[in-house]
């Protein structure tokens, strides 16, 4: 039998699936077998962490296959890629992964090069570099932006956040799970200010989330107002400005749309030109 190496960076860099839907894929395993192969680097799993604990588990056989990658970096950009793809994640997960993303091609063009292998005829003075144009594949920022359907300035900020949550993670594991799975609420502003990893702050905000004093900040909206609902929770459009009401009507529109003209068999790319959309309103709301 082949010697299996679980890494433990590659396997935290995964979403833990919940308990009902691991308990779905160990029974689906059990009564269908594992249709899809393990994939490996060499020895190292890095791709089916869930069913070759499953396998394992029942002494059931596993099927195997390998990739080669020249760096550690290489694989974790697989891995990211692979995950992005083919799970359903918040947008807070997928604003991580991106960060990870980011980070890891960095050192791969670092390791190469010395220098971002996508910058072309750097200028040598600031007069120069004041005349030549920006080429949107110029940084590992703006390919990452191409690649995902974000701005460059939303890949720095998940960065960041892939920073500080990291950090976080260093600290307690638990954590930085409960962040990324959604359950402990922390803004992504108060991540931002955390990515530059000082411990004291970090070991402050852990130690809040534990006690469950941790207040996430919101944007100001101004005294008096009601956030588009009254006090037993519905609306009442005679509450909402002008601006609220043209975007519930949007909202409206979009939805209408997407039942009008997406064919039942169009999931996969209304689900991906949702998230571009997702990450163009991101965007929208970091710059307010």
């Amino acid at each position: 039998m082949q010697k299996i190496i679980i890494d433990e960076e590659f396997e935290r860099i995964l979403p833990k699936l919940d308990e009902q839907t691991y308990a779905w894929l160990e029974e689906n395993i059990l009564e269908y077998g594992c249709r899809e192969p393990l994939i490996l680097w060499s020895d190292t799993l890095i791709d089916g962490h869930n069913r070759y604990s499953i396998l394992k588990k029942h002494g059931l056989p596993i099927n195997t296959i390998s990739m080669e990658f020249d760096s550690r970096d290489e694989v974790l950009i697989w891995i990211i890629s692979t995950q992005v793809s083919r799970r359903n994640l918040n947008p807070l997960q997928l604003s991580y992964y991106r960060g990870l993303h980011y980070h890891a091609d960095k050192r791969v063009v670092t390791n190469m090069t010395g220098r971002n292998q996508y910058v072309e005829n750097t200028p040598k003075s600031e007069d120069e570099a004041q005349n030549v144009p920006h080429p949107k594949s110029s940084s590992t920022a703006n390919r990452l932006a191409e690649k995902y359907g974000v701005s460059h300035m939303t890949i720095k900020r998940d960065a960041q956040i892939a920073s500080a949550i990291n950090t976080i993670g260093e600290t307690s594991p638990d954590v930085k799970i409960d962040i990324l799975s959604g359950k402990t609420q922390i803004s992504r502003r108060q991540l931002q200010e955390l990515s530059s990893g000082k411990e004291e702050a970090v070991a402050h905000v852990v130690e809040r989330i534990r006690e469950g004093t941790l207040e996430r900040r919101r944007p100001s909206t101004g005294a008096g107002s009601t956030h588009g609902g009254n006090a037993n929770g519905s609306t009442d459009s005679a509450e909402l400005r002008p601006w609220e009401i043209q975007f519930g009507k949007m909202t409206d529109e979009l939805r209408q749309m997407l039942r009008n003209y997406a064919k039942a068999d169009d999931t996969d790319s209304v689900r991906s030109a949702l998230r571009q959309y997702i990450g163009m309103l991101e965007d929208l709301y970091q710059s307010i």
